[in-house]
């Protein structure tokens, strides 16, 4: 199931997904605001050519991925914003200084959402309890339909396959959009001052806001009002409802006391206002080929974020056909896919004059001797065994780079 949400909108997809009882991922992304029509085609035949943007800020080519299982939500990550802020924001909140400290110093190299995999490292090391996690995981799910729910402009893709493990909790999709509907018909009172739980918040006059306020709360918001803590970041660390919270602020935001700044919209809107001419300055192009979507999109975020142009096609046969579009500088390929043959799609691209030269890697689940000599035999450049992490998978291809 995929589409675009002209066709369709967020909240009948996830009844879809509800009433189909399925299990998979479903990836949204949206549309920069400032795209035109006539650029829509490009934008979904070439989304490598997004700008790089930092994790906290995210990127032109934002994206949301929802964990389904029997019809029900089990996680949801959300991809213009860095996750390991999200939870070192809600274990902050829950006072869970311990978590905190494991959580800076752990590494993990894995194929899971990493957000999930580090929460249940911290579960297994007894460093929250199951209830907290749960409650984590569930607030971050609601925070996500809340932007989704909002979303008007994107494509999305639906796609089953193995549920994400383990589980620790799951949610009913028709009672949680009842309440987000609610509570979005009444985010719409405070536009235009609040617009986006994004939006960061700077005093504009000091003493009026003193005098209205007690010193007490005078001295929360001056200590939150740096222009970086996100209305959405300040609900996690108070433990307080988004719409509460801005209903509080909202009065001294109409004033003109506070002013709301979205450092998210800002880049955003320089970044797609670029990317026409982002091919005068042609930074390395990678293309990942692997059936799983959840890899492919961790290659594609890894790699934007470090100033790469990539794509990650999860259908392999259209994969051949873009790949001759798009000439990419280097080729990621999973090794066992069911439609046709990673070996196959090297041993064909290597007749081609076009790719005799260009590197192609060829991601395996398994390390053997004989992978690696069929691989060789296809043409490969080198492999790349899965799980891997974002250092592996970097100093790989600036090797070939550099050649």
């Amino acid at each position: 199931m995929q589409g675009t949400l002209y066709e369709i909108d967020i909240r009948s997809i996830l009844q879809l997904i509800e009433q189909g009882q399925r299990t998979g991922e479903l990836l949204v992304e949206a549309y920069p605001a400032s795209l035109g029509a006539s650029d829509k085609q490009e934008w979904e035949l070439s989304r490598e050519s997004r700008s790089s943007e930092t994790k906290a800020n995210g990127g032109v080519g934002q994206y949301w991925l929802v964990f389904f299982v029997g019809g029900k939500i089990v996680y949801a990550a959300d991809r213009h914003s860095n996750s390991f802020i999200r939870l070192r924001d809600y274990l902050y909140s829950h006072r869970a200084e311990k978590a905190i400290d494991i959580l800076q110093s752990a590494s993990l190299a894995t194929t899971n959402e990493p957000e999930y995999a580090y929460l249940w490292l911290l579960l297994e090391k007894g460093a929250i309890l199951p209830e907290r996690g749960r409650a984590i995981i569930e607030s971050a799910i609601e925070e996500i339909v809340f932007d989704l729910l909002g979303l008007r402009r994107g494509t999305f893709i639906f796609e089953s396959g193995d549920a994400i493990a383990p589980q620790l909790t799951a949610l009913d999709v028709n009672p949680l959009l009842s309440k987000t509907m609610r509570q979005l018909q009444q985010w719409k009172q405070f536009h235009p001052y609040i617009q986006s739980p994004h939006q960061v918040f700077i005093i504009n006059n000091e003493d009026k806001l003193k005098g209205a306020l007690p010193a007490q709360a005078y001295e929360s918001i001056a200590r939150w009002a740096d222009g970086k803590t996100s209305l959405r970041q300040l609900s996690r660390f108070l433990k307080r409802d988004l719409l509460t919270l801005s209903k509080g602020i909202y009065p001294y935001a109409e004033r003109g006391w506070i002013n709301l700044i979205d450092p998210v919209t800002s880049r955003k809107q320089k970044a797609a206002s670029g990317f026409k001419t982002q091919n005068s300055q042609r930074s390395p192009q990678i293309v990942c080929i692997d059936d799983d979507l959840s890899i492919g999109k961790k290659v594609e975020y890894i790699l934007i974020e470090r100033g790469y142009r990539a794509i990650a096609i999860p259908n392999p046969i259209e994969a051949l056909g873009k790949v001759f579009q798009l000439a990419p500088d280097i080729i990621l390929c999973d090794i066992t896919m069911p439609q046709l043959e990673g070996l196959e799609i090297c041993a064909m691209l290597r007749r081609s004059s076009k790719f005799r030269q260009t590197p192609i890697i060829m991601l395996t689940g398994k390390e053997n001797f004989t992978d690696r000599v069929r691989a060789r035999m296809a043409g490969a450049t080198d492999y790349l065994t899965k799980p891997f992490g974002e250092n592996e998978l970097l100093l790989l291809l600036e090797k070939y780079l550099h050649l």
